[in-house]
């Protein structure tokens, strides 16, 4: 489908880049004309015949540059430069054949003047060319290594005088440090014996200094 549509796009741009490059080029060439036979120029009489040759230059790169299919360009290519190719066979029957007498919107369409002066020859070789860019018509392929580059890990190695990183697995046998009393005392408390509280006498087996003070 899209060949169909880039056939018929050359098609419609070939006539059209004629009549345009007509016109761009007769008032052109008219208005300079004017200015020498006159001895002075006025530059606002030059809009009207650049944006005519603007436009074609812009419906030419679009239909050149658009990559999707090579038959438009190569239509266009060969209907615009045919015409000065068959000037070599017969010149006196093709000219004759192209109207001169024509006017688009008040302006005069002379439209052999492009074909004369090999204008449309020019534009449908570069067209031409454009088709036969074998890489323009490449799809580009990138390798899937490019596109999800591999990640190496960086391995943290750290130096004696570092901190511990933050991620570091904690030991579940090492007691956090802190200020308050431990939960979980690892001594055991001393029995109580009878009604004797554990802290009423001193432990066991530890004897009081006698009072040196009350013996004298």
């Amino acid at each position: 489908m899209r060949h169909l549509w880039s056939f018929l796009a050359g098609l419609v741009v070939a006539p059209v880049t004629w009549v345009l490059v007509t016109l761009g080029q007769d008032g052109s060439g008219r208005t300079v004309n004017r200015w020498v036979e006159i001895g002075t120029y006025s530059t606002p009489n030059l809009i009207e015949p650049a944006v005519y040759l603007g436009v074609a230059g812009i419906v030419l790169g679009l239909l050149g540059t658009l990559r999707f299919s090579p038959l438009g360009p190569l239509v266009a290519g060969l209907l615009l430069a045919a015409p000065y190719v068959g000037l070599f066979v017969a010149p006196f029957s093709v000219r004759d054949r192209v109207p001169d007498d024509l006017k688009l919107l008040g302006d005069p369409l002379p439209l052999r003047q492009p074909l004369e002066n090999g204008t449309l020859f020019l534009i449908g070789v570069l067209l031409l060319m454009a088709v036969f860019s074998a890489q323009r018509w490449r799809r580009p392929v990138v390798a899937e290594a490019e596109l999800t580059p591999a990640v190496t890990p960086v391995e943290h190695r750290p130096a004696l005088t570092d901190w511990p990183p933050a991620g570091a697995p904690k030991d579940p046998d090492t007691a956090p440090l802190t200020l308050a009393y431990p939960e979980n005392p690892t001594e055991p408390l001393p029995r109580r014996t009878g009604g004797e509280s554990p802290w009423s006498a001193p432990p066991r087996g530890a004897t009081r200094p006698e009072d040196t003070s009350e013996s004298r």
